[in-house]
């Protein structure tokens, strides 16, 4: 019964990743389309009605707000079954408790939004806490897909496996990946063993790099959508510069323009500098180097489809692809994330995780 509890479980979360990318986007198309009265100022029902007439703008909100409350209930049977599951895994209590909070927060300010009118800097802060929680969706999704048994030191990307004594050792010596040969075996038998390829912690300026990065891409997720909300997306007739205008501000059209565009500048040379840095750890952290190299490609390709959205007058197509890759690659860079947990006694106390990509031998 447990085993199938957990298969639905996660399943669940998946679905629920899925579903945290359509609100994502469908909230960004409600923004695009400037539909968020098209109910009025009425929540959560369209016009103090459960079934209101039909306009496009209406349709379009109401079914935003339909989608969510769907996922809202989705995430809560996750929240509750991943916690009842794995209750000792103090990392995966921690994605649950950011995936909830922030989905009740940004669930909370749509609600604002419409029956209170807020002032572009407020709306602007709903797409950084929607990118936050799909983050958090999509790696609840990816722990709950490892086994219960497998653990990560904090600050390493270093897999620590419960079984039996030496068993994932001697896979790996034998040429296997160091986690085929991991049996779950009774307690008595199980043991922590470190990967002798990535036991190493990861540099402290790599997690510098990594914490500031995600920082300076939030930062450009919440110009871009204050740039929607003030509606000074076409502020600047070229790309990247601004009609040959350099200074950033958050005051007039234009400069709120160039302050997305520099910030977006700093965050591809930022995710450059990670990749390189990834492919420098390769032989000790193989982990890191995926996600960041992803991550590389993804920035680049949003780039270009923020020239895209540019000379094409914010064509919806190209707008929605550029909000969508900017969630993939939050993700992205969040892939990693135990490495920035605390790496205090980390030896001796080994912290319960489902880190997302664990490091194999090569």
């Amino acid at each position: 019964m447990r085993t199938l509890w957990e298969t639905i479980i996660r399943r669940l979360a998946v679905v629920a990743a899925a579903g945290m990318l359509l609100v994502l986007l469908m909230g960004a198309t409600v923004t695009t389309t400037e539909s968020g009265e098209g109910c009025g100022r009425s929540w959560p029902l369209c016009h103090g009605e459960f079934i209101p007439a039909y306009t496009l703008d209406t349709a379009i909100e109401y079914s935003h707000r339909f989608v969510t409350g769907i996922e809202g209930i989705i995430i809560a049977v996750v929240a509750v079954g991943a916690l009842v599951l794995r209750w000792r895994d103090r990392a995966l209590r921690v994605l649950v408790a950011l995936m909830v909070g922030s989905l009740l927060l940004q669930a909370g300010m749509g609600a604002a939004a419409v029956m209170w009118p807020q002032q572009p800097a407020v709306m602007a802060s709903h797409f950084g806490i929607s990118l936050v929680c799909f983050a958090a969706t999509v790696l609840v999704a990816r722990v709950l897909g490892r086994p219960a048994g497998e653990r990560v030191t904090p600050g390493s990307t270093g897999l620590v496996i419960g079984g039996p004594p030496g068993a994932a050792l001697a896979n790996a010596a034998a040429g296997g990946t160091g986690e085929a040969a991991v049996g779950f075996a009774p307690s008595s038998h199980a043991r922590t063993i470190t990967h002798p390829a990535s036991g190493e912690s990861v540099p402290l300026g790599f997690r510098a790099l990594l914490a500031f990065t995600l920082v300076t891409v939030v930062a450009v997720a919440y110009l871009g959508a204050y740039m929607r909300h003030t509606e000074s997306s076409l502020a600047c007739a070229g790309w990247p510069g601004c009609d040959g205008r350099w200074q950033p501000s958050l005051t007039d059209p234009a400069g709120i323009v160039v302050s997305h565009r520099l910030a977006a500048m700093a965050s591809v040379f930022l995710v450059a500098g990670l990749a390189w840095w990834a492919f420098k750890l390769r032989d000790h952290h193989p982990g890191l180097l995926d996600a960041h190299l992803l991550a590389l490609v993804v920035i680049l390709a949003q780039a270009l489809l923020g020239a895209a959205v540019v000379y094409s007058g914010l064509d919806y197509l190209m707008t929605l692809a550029h909000t969508g890759l900017m969630a993939i690659l939050f993700v992205c860079l969040c892939d990693n994330w135990p490495i920035l947990l605390p790496a205090r006694n980390r030896a001796a106390r080994p912290v319960t995780s489902g880190y997302p990509k664990a490091a194999t031998a090569r």
